[in-house]
This record gives C-alpha cells, structure tokens and sequence, in this order.
C-alpha cells in the first residue's frame, strides 16, 4: 500500500462520524474517516483555506460513486475504475497534475471505507481541486490535490412518479464551461434551476440548450421513451456523458429496446410513453410530468420499471452479466 494511504493510530482515536445536510433537508451521517492531501485523516481534520483557490473560483472536478450493499452483506463500488479514470481525464480542463492514479485512488476508496466499517448502501465524493491559496485567475502554476469522502445514501430523488418543471435557466454552453467536466463551479447552473423547481413544487428541473434542444436535468441525463425505442439526448447538446446513462444504454438493449441518440425537441416530451432519468445519485427515476402534463397513459411505467429492477439487480451483484462492474469493498 502506498505511504499517502496510511493513517496515524493517534489518529485513530479520535475519528469519529460527522454530519451534513442532504439533498431534501435530511441530515447525513459522514464516515470518520476522509482522504485528504495524500493521506487518511480523520474527517474533522481534512480542511482547506478560505484563501484556497477552489473555495474563491469553483476551479475543481468531482465525482459521485455509488456504494450497493451486496446480498452477503458486503458493499460493492459501482464503476469506482472509470469514475476515477473520468476525475483525472477532466481535470485536464483545468491544468490539473496529482500524483495518484485511477487505480490508486480506487484502493485509497476501498481502505477510507474498510475504516469507516461500510455496511450499508453510500455514496462516495472525490475531488480534485486547485489547493493553493491564492486569487490570481490563473490554472497552471498551482497545486492540485485529491479529496474523498463518504456518506450512507439511499434514493436520492423519488424513483417513481417525479413531478419535473422546465426550467427558465439555459444548460451552460460546452463553449463557455463545458458540462462534461463537472467542474464545481458550473453547477451554480444546476442550483439556480432546481431552486427554482422546487419553489415550484416540483422535483427536478429539466434545463434546454442554447438552440432549444432539451438537454438533461439538473444532476441527471434524460432518456424518452415511444413504443420500443428509447432516445437519449447526444453528449455534443450540452450534455455529461454520465456512466451511468451509458449503463442504462446497456441495459436497455440487452432487454431488447432500440437506444438511439438524437436531438430531443421540447415538445416530444409531453407525447413520450415515457420518460425517465438516470445518474449515479438519481439512479433511474421515471418521471410522471412535465410543467403538470401527465407523461404517458396513465398505466404507469413499464419500461422505466423493467429496466429499474434490471439495473438494481445488476448493482446488488444478483447479474452476473454485469458483475464486472463492481468492485468490492
């Protein structure tokens, strides 16, 4: 094991689990243990600078990995290789360089929950920020640094019946900072929209491109589906090419279902059969309106549901077809 995976036994005896606030309000319980500036450390000591760069300019890269509790009682990480493997391709949008690997930071994910005695389903949090404090606009010249840390999560948005608005804000343009980076400071874009929403009474915002091309919700990709074809916005409309959208693609047609992607008018959502999204923390969420039009007949969602309990079998390990997409903890 590396020397930035290890952890003091002083520090041991004082790690000890904090709480945050989630996504509805809830309080999250987050494990003892963080992965901080190349080692583990007790989660109350992984702090950074108001000077930090990051902190002033949202100049970081995240990611958000999934944790499923297996049917032995285990946990597994879902696609924890190439959530890592994406963390470091993106950070080349920022100029950043860390030491670590995709491979390393796996390993330092798996002992920061063996330490944190994981038994239950969690999401992950790694970021790759600019640490060094300082105000200049610049990207080159200043130090990067890996963060991880984790929390017991369950559904993040309701899975069925998601009542969704679309919103007045525009998708942030590729060319201005691009949405397949998910760099933090982007996605004041997505928290002005979902305000919004939910000031509304809604769950979710679904967010248009500059052309008027639908292009995903707020923290999730967005698939339409008529009889057996299930589109899905292209990634060059604005759109990150979520891991876990292209899952669901594999998913969909090892079912059976033609998957195309293609632009997606704004009015093709109120006559879809269905609709649904999907992401790490959305997992799929199958949507029963937009803007208060009803989405399909009124029976429900078939192909959302189909492929709901394809995709959570697989996540559980109860698919072996899929079982390389799991990592144990």
């Amino acid at each position: 094991m590396v020397r930035r995976m290890t952890a003091t036994r002083e520090a041991t005896a004082v790690a000890t689990a904090h709480s945050a606030q989630g996504s509805d309000g809830r309080r999250l319980d987050i494990g003892a243990w963080a992965y901080f500036e190349g080692k583990l450390v007790p989660f109350a000591d992984a702090n950074v600078s108001i000077a930090t760069h990051s902190f002033n300019y949202g100049t970081a890269i995240f990611e958000g990995i999934r944790g499923y509790r297996q049917a032995d009682g285990h946990v597994a990480l879902l696609f924890a290789l190439e959530h890592y493997q994406r963390l470091l391709r993106n950070g080349k949008l920022l100029r950043t360089s860390i030491p670590e690997t995709a491979e390393e930071l796996v390993e330092v994910t798996r002992e920061m929950l063996r330490r944190n005695e994981a038994a239950e389903d969690l999401y992950i949090r790694p970021l790759l920020y600019k640490s060094a404090q300082s105000i200049r606009l610049q990207l080159t010249g200043l130090d990067d640094r890996i963060a991880i840390f984790a929390f017991p999560l369950g559904d993040y948005v309701a899975t069925e019946g998601l009542r969704v608005s679309l919103s007045a804000w525009q998708r942030v343009n590729d060319n201005a900072v691009p949405a397949r980076g998910k760099i933090t400071g982007s996605y004041v874009n997505a928290c002005l929209a979902v305000e919004d929403a939910h000031a509304g009474g809604y769950g979710e915002a679904l967010l248009l491109t500059s052309e008027g091309h639908v292009a995903e919700a707020s923290s999730a990709n967005i698939f339409i589906v008529n009889g057996r074809q299930i589109a899905t916005p292209p990634t060059s409309d604005d759109v990150l090419p979520g891991i876990t959208r292209d899952a669901i693609m594999t998913v969909a047609r090892d079912h059976g279902y033609d998957v195309v992607e293609r632009k997606v008018d704004r009015t093709e959502l109120y006559v879809a059969d269905e609709i649904f999204l999907s992401g790490t923390g959305v997992q799929i969420a199958a949507i029963a309106s937009i803007d208060d039009r009803p989405i399909g007949s009124g029976d429900g969602f078939p192909v959302t549901t189909s492929l709901q309990q394809a995709y959570f079998k697989a996540v559980r390990g109860l698919d072996p077809r899929y079982s390389h997409w799991l990592t144990r903890v």
